[in-house]
């Protein structure tokens, strides 16, 4: 497949998720993965836009002292019910609670995108957020659906990309932010710093 874009300069993404990689590698950008470890508690008080923003701010900056000449890729998602913070469950029962929390409920995709390079002294972030509203449905339906392993690493419980969309009635604004990883606005934020060309 011929490749939209190619990088101009070493990209570094501070995350092992499949589906962010596979984004990077639709596009064509080459990339090396370096997943960030940090410790991702809600502050008190702290909402979930201004969290998801840390959170990618620290991520990104655990990771560009080990690459000082690279630009650091680093994002957070989580799903906010009303001002609650959902990030991935703890287990089984867990994403079970989660789902019917959401059921046939409106709520908010929120993923905060940090673009870092240590030698340029640059450090930038920025949010988006993504209105999505789930059908109604049973707890069946639920534990069905979490016995299939999808949902046990996804902010939320549920993969849009996968199974998952079965729940999903709508959906009011970035669809690639509720998978993870806002292209539009990423694409934007490497095109300003002159870090990707469309290959011709």
């Amino acid at each position: 497949m011929r490749p939209i874009y190619h990088a101009r300069k070493p990209l570094i993404l501070a995350s092992a998720s499949p589906r962010r990689q596979g984004y990077f590698q639709d596009l064509g950008l080459e990339y090396r993965v370096h997943p960030a470890d940090i410790d991702e508690e809600l502050l008190l008080e702290e909402k979930p836009q201004d969290f998801v923003k840390r959170m990618a701010v620290e991520k990104a900056e655990s990771v560009m002292d080990l690459y000082p000449g690279s630009w650091i890729v680093a994002t957070d998602t989580v799903v906010n019910l009303a001002g609650s913070v959902l990030g991935k469950p703890k287990d089984c029962a867990d994403a079970v609670s989660m789902l019917m929390q959401l059921s046939g409920k409106e709520h908010w995709v929120q993923t905060g995108i940090c673009l870092a390079c240590c030698q340029e002294g640059i450090v930038v972030v920025q949010s988006v957020h993504t209105c999505v509203v789930f059908s109604p449905f049973s707890e069946r339906t639920a534990q069905a659906y979490v016995a299939t392993g999808e949902p046990l690493d996804k902010a939320g419980s549920y993969g849009i990309q996968g199974q998952g969309a079965f729940l999903v009635k709508e959906v009011r604004g970035s669809y690639s932010n509720v998978v993870g990883l806002p292209l539009c606005e990423l694409l934007v934020m490497l095109e300003e710093h002159d870090l990707i060309a469309v290959s011709m």
